[in-house]
């Protein structure tokens, strides 16, 4: 064996070669070795995950080998279900034997002429079984004649499969495959077999590991196993990745063709702002910290779109659009990741995730999002929800080039193309030009046919049929359209071993038009090709509509912090009338009945709920007054701006001299980059002290949970009459803890205000836990004064916890 290794060494000196020829060899085997032990490391781990899940949890895996019901508490373990496949396993190896054996090895002779010599050696595909770590089932907003199933597939297999070609032995040796699997069951029936048909595809791309086995190791030599991975990955997702889905009909004579090839539920559009404070990754001899060239990848699905670079900017602005189409809302996320670009590898900066349920929801969101897996930096991004809707006058023409519609190609079959490109007009030219019998044999075979769609500047490729006149393709295609009554689809259907064109043909989007529906589902007589050549087509145009959000709903996604216009109370003599602050975009509430009969009928509130008990000869007046007014009003209008942000169910009753002296906060939002944004109120039942006076003073908080962030927002807007703790004045600040976490790290603290007893903060703290976790926690509210080092005056000015559980934090609330 030692003089096997010294071959290859002898051999180069033998030859003459430099001796960096034999390090180069000796690098690529280590490497190689390497990337053997750490696949062969991680398969380990997965088979110890398969034998003994709660051994391999308690031990503490890599979160991504954790099943999926450990993080989201609404994915349920189907053990049952992992039983029925244990006992089932060697019965479906038997029948994937004969399958490989049968259909399979005769498919793949038939290819090509160098594969005639294939044999499947060994099919054995062992005894560990794919298992399910967890469903979700989809019940709301969906149709009722439909079940949608989230499988979380975890694929561990000891399968061996080994083939020869002429001499050559390839084969794997054990998989690894998981993903998120989607199984929609539509149309639900009323008879056997109540289910039509079965829909399956992959929500994003599935995780994909092969251990090869005899000559297909020289696909783990590095370079070639990045390469060769990304093939696989990439065939599976031209079929089993969204868009791309298998149906499977379940009932004879059921139309699957709407099924396989639904509308989408619409599209996105991703205005890529700008970005602050990112992490600077370029340094100059490992020392020298330097600016970063920050671009960003936007990826919805298979779709994936990379911005502009900017040079040596932290604060880049990119100003870009982008467009996505939609075609599943439930469980699909907007993925946005950082990247600093470098001559060899870029470095990661930090990613965001959106939850496409939420801009839906709220139809537009601008806002500022923090970046997750890093250390600082936020990202300034404007989305748009855009329905696709029948009506022709929203076919106008953007003015800043955007997109106006979307064109949604079904390409089904052609007949009768010609077998080369010499057959035009009933080949009356084809005898003529074909002097080589080589070439003539090699013309007179049926054409492998593939179809080039274009809309603008855009071209898309359909799959190949191969040999076949009447070629079958089943295929949908989506283009964006800028101007509907101008452009134009180009339909060109090539030969692939020829590289010549069968037929062509140029449909005008402005006779979908006509079309009360715009829609044509008809056969196009193709033109260049034989008299009797068609092609078939389902073409579909809709309308983009950008929708104005519902000033009436509830938010409760992205946006459940806006609210709209506020009115304020002004104390003008004896009268009382509201005015509406400037520029402001909220809804209005209920106006204050003016008549004192209704005044004194009103219950009286406990002491906790007063804001002002000092005056209490003032005669008091119902109000429901909703938090959060943007910082521009706050400055420009003080007079306007009343600070409490009092409950709906639960209606102060403050005095009059009292609204005068009091400001409006700004919102959560507001705070990052969105202007007249409000909050909508519900009653937190903070735990004050017991009778008519707060001798410690008020603290006004507005907390509400960022589903889309996965994160509780606490905003602390300021504190007044605070207590002095010493004569020289007080210096407050405030200490924030989600209790039961009291570490140090955890810890939240806003800036120190020097010698006031009514500080203004508006400052906003996230604490990035799950809402099923914040539930179950409290949070701890300390005002403390920053005083001197070895001082003998009282720190602490006042506390306040807030249970958690009790709220609704979604809706979210703002209260003294």
């Amino acid at each position: 064996r030692a003089l096997l290794w010294l071959g290859p060494v002898y051999l180069a000196g033998y030859l003459g070669l430099s001796g960096s020829w034999v390090l180069l060899g000796l690098a690529l085997w280590l490497c190689w070795g390497h990337n053997r032990r750490w696949k062969r490391d991680r398969l380990a781990a997965a088979f110890a995950l398969l034998e003994d899940e709660r051994e391999a949890v308690c031990r503490g895996l890599a979160a991504r080998h954790l099943p999926a019901w450990v993080h989201f508490p609404d994915v349920e373990r189907v053990e049952w279900l992992n039983k029925v496949l244990i006992q089932a396993w060697p019965y479906f190896g038997t029948i994937m034997e004969k399958t490989f054996k049968e259909v399979l090895e005769p498919k793949i002779r038939a290819k090509n002429i160098h594969l005639k010599t294939c044999t499947f050696t060994k099919i054995h595909f062992g005894e560990k079984c794919p298992r399910i770590n967890g469903i979700k089932v989809y019940t709301k907003e969906i149709s009722r004649r439909q079940v949608i199933l989230d499988l979380q597939i975890c694929y561990i297999g000891d399968c061996e499969i080994h083939m020869d070609i002429a001499k050559f032995n390839l084969g794997v040796k054990g998989i690894q495959l998981y993903g998120t699997l989607r199984v929609i069951l539509e149309p639900l029936l009323t008879d056997p077999p109540f289910i039509g048909a079965v829909t399956l595809f992959f929500m994003q791309k599935p995780h994909l590991e092969i251990n090869w086995a005899g000559m297909s190791n020289l696909l783990d030599v590095p370079g070639i196993n990045v390469m060769s991975d990304s093939l696989i990955q990439d065939f599976i997702a031209a079929r089993l990745v969204l868009p791309n889905r298998i149906t499977v009909p379940l009932k004879k004579n059921m139309n699957i063709a709407h099924l396989r090839f639904p509308i989408p539920h619409g599209i996105i559009r991703v205005y890529l702002l700008e970005a602050e404070n990112l992490v600077q990754k370029d340094s100059f001899l490992g020392a020298i910290r330097g600016k970063s060239d920050p671009y960003a990848l936007l990826r919805l699905g298979t779709v994936q779109y990379r911005s502009k670079t900017v040079s040596r900017d932290l604060n880049p602005i990119w100003n870009e659009t982008f467009e996505f189409v939609v075609h599943e809302v439930q469980g699909q996320d907007l993925e946005v990741d950082l990247y600093d670009e470098d001559p060899d590898k870029d470095d990661f900066m930090g990613s965001l995730l959106i939850n496409l349920v939420d801009v839906k929801n709220d139809r537009t969101v601008d806002e500022w999002f923090p970046l997750s897996k890093t250390t600082s930096g936020h990202l300034h991004l404007k989305l748009e929800w855009l329905s696709l809707v029948n009506d022709q006058e929203k076919l106008h023409e953007d003015k800043k080039g955007l997109s106006t519609a979307i064109l949604i190609v079904y390409l089904d079959s052609a007949f009768n193309l010609p077998k080369n490109h010499f057959e035009y007009s009933n080949g009356e030219c084809g005898a003529k030009k074909i002097k080589n019998n080589k070439y003539l044999k090699k013309t007179e075979r049926e054409p492998s046919s593939f179809v080039l769609l274009t809309v603008g500047n855009k071209t898309q490729k359909s799959k190949t049929c191969n040999f076949s006149k009447d070629p079958t393709w089943g295929q949908a295609f989506t283009f964006f359209v800028h101007s509907a009554h101008s452009q134009s689809l180009h339909i060109e259907i090539k030969d692939k071993d020829r590289d010549s064109a069968l037929g062509t043909a140029v449909v005008c989007l402005s006779h979908l038009l006509k079309d009360p529906n715009m829609t044509l589902d008809q056969r196009f007589q193709l033109d260049h090709s034989s008299s009797d050549s068609f092609i078939k087509m389902k073409l579909v145009l809709r309308a983009l509509n950008v929708e104005e959000p519902d000033p009436q709903r509830v938010k409760a996604g992205i946006n459940a912090s806006k609210q709209g216009p506020v009115r304020v109370m002004e104390n003008g003599g004896n009268q009382q009338k509201f005015v509406s602050p400037p520029n402001s975009e909220v809804s209005e509430v209920s106006s204050v009945s003016k008549d004192t009969a209704t005044l004194e009928s009103l219950p009286k509130k406990d002491s906790r709920e007063d804001l002002d008990t000092n005056d209490s000869s003032a005669a008091p007046v119902p109000c429901e007054i909703v938090a959060a007014l943007n910082e521009t009003e706050h400055e420009q209008n003080p007079e306007l701006c009343p600070s409490s942000a009092l409950p709906a169910r639960a209606v102060a009753v403050p005095t009059l001299p009292l609204l005068q002296e009091l400001r409006l906060a700004p919102s959560v939002t507001s705070l990052g980059s969105l202007p007249s944004s409000c909050f909508e109120l519900s009653s937190s039942n903070l735990d004050l002290p017991n009778g008519t006076e707060m001798p410690l003073g008020e603290i006004q908080l507005t907390v509400r949970y960022a589903s889309v962030r996965q994160s509780l927002v606490v905003l602390v807007n300021g504190c007044r009459n605070l207590v002095p703790s010493s004569n020289r004045g007080v210096d407050p600040y405030v200490r924030i803890y989600l209790l039961p976490d009291r570490r140090w790290a955890s810890r939240k603290k806003t800036s120190v205000k020097k010698k006031t007893l009514n500080p203004q903060y508006d400052e906003k703290f996230e604490f990035f836990e799950s809402l099923e976790d914040v539930k179950k926690r409290t949070l701890d509210i300390a005002v403390k004064n920053s005083r001197p080092f070895i001082s003998q005056e009282r720190k602490e000015l006042g506390k306040v916890r807030i249970d958690l559980s009790q709220e609704d934090l979604i809706k979210g609330f703002a209260q003294w």
